[in-house]
C-alpha cells in the first residue's frame, strides 16, 4: 500500500519567477553608483576638512570611508542576484477556496 494515495503536484506560479536579469543588474548598478558617490563625498570632505583644520579623527574617518567603500561596493555589486520572496499558499483543505464557476459541461468535466 502507498503511504499517501493522493499525491500532491507541486504548483509553480508566475510570482515564483525571479526578476529579469536586466532589472537585477540595473538595481546593482544604481546601488554601486550610490556607494561610489558617497565615497567621492568622503574623499572631497577629507581634503576639505584637512585644509580647514578639522580634528584629525574626523579627517581620518573620512579617509577610511574613501579607502574602504570601493571594496565594499564591489563585493555587494558582484554578490549575485537579490533574493526574492516566494508566494505562500495554504495546503489543500486549509482556508477558503472559491469554487469553479460555470456549468460542468462548459469546463469539460
Amino acid at each position: 500500500m502507498k503511504a499517501n494515495p493522493r499525491r500532491q503536484a507541486e504548483i509553480y506560479t508566475v510570482t515564483d519567477a525571479p526578476l529579469p536579469l536586466s532589472q537585477d543588474i540595473g538595481h546593482r548598478q544604481r546601488r554601486y553608483l550610490l556607494s561610489m558617490s558617497i565615497r567621492t563625498v568622503c574623499f572631497v570632505g577629507a581634503v576639505a576638512a584637512a585644509m580647514l583644520g578639522a580634528p584629525l579623527w574626523a579627517v581620518g574617518l573620512l579617509v577610511v570611508g574613501a579607502l574602504f567603500l570601493p571594496y565594499i561596493s564591489v563585493i555587494f555589486a558582484n554578490g549575485g542576484r537579490e533574493p526574492q520572496p516566494t508566494a505562500r499558499f495554504s495546503g489543500p483543505g486549509q482556508g477558503y477556496q472559491k469554487g469553479i464557476s460555470g456549468q460542468r459541461s462548459e469546463i469539460g468535466s
